[in-house]
């Protein structure tokens, strides 16, 4: 029984040696659209070889007498060119690979070639994420695949390239920048009336309808085949047609649905106006700024005879100033600039035909002076797709 053992670990150990003593060389590996040059790739490769225990592992100083005897070998990677150089470098294999960086995306293939069979021994290809930094490990995986090794699951994890719906990096994004134009209609509150009120009581003295043109500045943060989460800053000037410059900057989340492309988005809006303390007389529906209001009183008491003796010019009647409460602030030209709020809600449709988009939207500004309603057109070509997260 003893002696019986005693073979069976002998035969064990002849067995292991000689797999032990099977040799194999690395030739270059052809290289694509990555950094590395096909020398790197092979010494990657000679490295991750070692640590797989498998092979006795030629370097690239035992190679390189054969390698140079024939430039041809410098890029030989059919089987047949690989099959000479292991015939004269008298080892059992031979790998070779390719190395190929397509867009977001690294494809690492390797083949193992069986010299003295001549033939294919095993092939194998895999998709990693574009992390170039990480191609040892990456050709590390794909060898422990092909020798039937577990590789590391996390590391895997991190590497691969996954076929994810959503932020991933195989999921692209159109470039919607472009140019807008519309038209607006200060619809409600004082807005309205500060439009088409007299400039000589600070208004604007124009229709409450104005032209806008701008420009749209749109990124794409999530996108799948029927839903994407954009952010959009649009740049917009308004009212030129009556010789105004009412500029603004909205900026807005906008969620796009479906293979028809319709949108709904909202946000702030950003822009200057001109503000006076004041009030409007119910009596001649005028604006009053507080000082010009204080003066008409004033003026008011002083003509009235019945406050003064006439004949001594005695104050009968004291002059008594307005009540302050009755003033609050107002849009006036004439004020002081500043930063003005919105909030905007919009909705709309973009419409493709070919690469040409054409987004036609309708929206609604408020703020606590009044609201706008109003609709804008645009167009933008999509040259070129890129990743989400370029």
């Amino acid at each position: 029984m003893k002696t019986k053992w005693m073979m069976i670990t002998l035969l064990m150990l002849t067995l292991s040696i000689s797999l032990q003593a099977e040799t194999i060389a690395v030739t270059n590996f052809s290289t694509n659209g990555v950094h590395a040059t096909p020398e790197i790739a092979a010494k990657l490769a000679r490295l991750e070889l070692v640590k797989l225990n498998k092979y006795t592992v030629l370097d690239e100083f035992d190679m390189a007498e054969v390698i140079e005897s024939d430039a041809s070998y410098v890029t030989c990677y059919g089987r047949t060119c690989l099959v000479e150089i292991g015939n004269k470098l008298n080892v059992d294999y031979i790998l070779s690979g390719n190395v190929d960086g397509l867009g977001t995306k690294i494809v690492v293939t390797i083949k193992l070639i069986d010299v003295k069979g001549n033939s294919l021994k095993m092939t194998r290809s895999m998709e990693f994420d574009n992390q170039e930094a990480e191609l040892q490990r990456m050709i590390g995986i794909v060898l422990e695949e092909m020798h039937n090794v577990e590789p590391n699951a996390v590391t895997k994890s991190q590497l691969e390239f996954k076929n994810e719906v959503i932020t991933s990096n195989n999921v692209g994004r159109a470039n919607n920048n472009g140019p807008r134009v519309g038209f607006s209609y200060v619809a409600v509150g004082e807005m309205n009336e500060f439009f088409t009120r007299k400039e000589s009581q600070g208004g604007l003295e124009i229709l409450p309808v104005m032209t806008n043109i701008g420009y749209q500045f749109e990124a794409q943060y999530i996108g799948t085949e029927n839903f994407s989460a954009l952010g959009e800053a649009i740049f917009n000037i308004g009212g030129m047609e009556q010789g105004q410059f009412i500029p603004s900057l909205s900026l807005l989340n906008g969620f796009r649905f479906g293979s028809a492309g319709w949108e709904i988005a909202f946000g702030p809006s950003f822009g200057l106006r001109k503000t006076t303390s004041g009030f409007v007389n119910e009596e001649d529906g005028i604006y009053y700024r507080e000082s010009e209001w204080e003066t008409k009183n004033y003026e008011a008491w002083h003509s009235n005879s019945a406050n003064f003796d006439q004949l001594t010019g005695e104050v009968l009647k004291p002059y008594v100033a307005p009540d302050p409460s009755i003033y609050s602030k107002h849009l006036d030209k004439r004020g002081n600039a500043e930063l003005s709020a919105n909030w905007i809600m919009a909705f709309g449709r973009t419409f493709r035909s070919g690469a040409l988009n054409i987004p036609v939207n309708i929206y609604y500004s408020s703020n606590k002076f009044g609201g706008v309603i109003g609709a804008s057109i645009g167009f933008n070509v999509n040259k070129r797709i890129k990743a989400i997260n370029q």
